[in-house]
């Protein structure tokens, strides 16, 4: 097996970081909204804009980053089914 067979732990199956890598990689909004999600289990995006002190419009584009690189859930919440919860999936 030579070393290009050997996938680095912190890459999916196309090479694209994963994690903390891709993280790493998006703004510092993103980045931001991330580590506050480290540090409190769910939040809405109203809760997120609040805690980051972000205008909700750039949480907004955060969290888009954050979903598409698969860093973060989201589901529907059961107290208020017009708002969306946000999980961080990052061990």
């Amino acid at each position: 097996m030579s070393a290009s067979d050997i996938q680095h732990a912190d890459t999916d199956s196309d090479g694209d970081p994963t994690g903390w890598d891709a993280v790493r990689e998006l703004p510092p909004s993103a980045k931001l909204v991330a580590k506050v999600l480290e540090y409190n289990d769910t939040l809405t995006q109203s809760q997120l804009a609040d805690e980051t002190l972000l205008p909700p419009r750039t949480v907004r584009y955060a969290l888009n980053r954050l979903e598409e690189v698969g860093v973060v859930d989201s589901r529907f919440s059961f107290a208020d089914a017009r708002k969306r919860i946000y999980t961080l999936r990052i061990e």
